[in-house]
């Protein structure tokens, strides 16, 4: 059985991207775009719907996006649930 995605709010996806270097850059309405230069200098860009509780479909979207740019098994232990 695979691991079920966790349901989390807006904030506490920007808190767990936090972790990994993303920070605010700018928000219209209610989507935060967070932002990160990496080692080589290009520019990380996210985008996240500060919602109370996010859609399963817009948290996998998220994720996949996240995984361009953080490997997926780092990403796993803070959306999935054991």
């Amino acid at each position: 059985m695979s691991p079920k995605l966790k349901r989390l709010s807006g904030k506490e996806v920007v808190s767990i991207l936090n972790k990994f270097g993303f920070t605010f850059h700018s928000q219209k309405g209610s989507h935060v775009k967070l932002r990160r230069i990496s080692t080589a200098g290009a520019k990380q860009t996210l985008t996240v719907p500060i919602h109370d509780e996010l859609d399963l479909g817009t948290l996998r979207v998220i994720i996949r996006q996240a995984s361009r740019y953080i490997p997926e098994e780092q990403l796993r232990p803070y959306f999935y649930s054991k």
